[in-house]
């Protein structure tokens, strides 16, 4: 109950909440979070709603050694989506690898444990694990971005990432030191997605 917590710690939670914002991955820069602090971040994730607790999600995160490896996959990805693709989108493409210095794959499992939890369950519980580690992070004092894109639909990516026939690769998250602070975007009121049903 909300009395219980205290307004202190709402007061907290909410300013935490509402000052968190995208950062661009190119805009993150060095320091990353630590080994202890991304152990927290990742550690937040497991207080998502998890029907059947199935555990239908993972991250893989992308060692600095690995960089080069996705950049191929990128800049190979793009060549096969579009083979008169110019070298400079290439290079765009493949330079997208080494943007923040720390870099993570959500992957979500569409059949792992109870086949009867539908796809949109896992992931919703998914998106909720992904937003604890935001907000952790941003705890942390890091910004952070979710990125997407077709190459994330690449066999070649899959093949990199090891991913299982049932895994699908949903985005990368990017932690990092925000190099430029932005004003934070005006937010939707609760009036413009809020209805009621009488």
């Amino acid at each position: 109950m909300p009395d219980e917590i205290g307004p202190e710690l709402i007061s907290l939670s909410t300013e935490l909440i509402h000052s968190r914002q995208t950062t661009l991955p190119k805009r993150l820069l060095a320091p990353g979070p630590s080994e202890k602090e991304l152990q927290a971040i990742l550690g937040a994730a497991a207080s998502a709603p998890d029907h059947g607790q199935l555990l239908p999600w993972r991250f893989i995160l992308v060692a600095e050694t690995a960089r080069a490896r996705l950049a191929d996959v990128f800049g190979a990805a793009l060549l096969a989506r579009d083979p008169l693709a110019m070298p400079e989108q290439v290079s765009q493409a493949q330079e997208k690898a080494f943007r923040a210095p720390c870099l993570l794959l959500a992957v979500v499992d569409e059949f792992k444990g109870d086949p009867a939890i539908d796809l949109s369950e896992r992931i919703i519980s998914t998106g909720c694990a992904v937003q604890n580690m935001l907000l952790m992070a941003h705890a942390y004092g890091f910004g952070s971005g979710l990125t997407s894109g077709k190459a994330l639909k690449s066999n070649l990516l899959r093949q990199l990432f090891s991913l299982q026939t049932a895994e699908h690769a949903l985005c990368f998250i990017s932690l990092g030191s925000v190099q430029n602070q932005r004003p934070i975007r005006v937010r939707p009121k609760v009036t413009d997605y809020l209805t009621v049903l009488q």
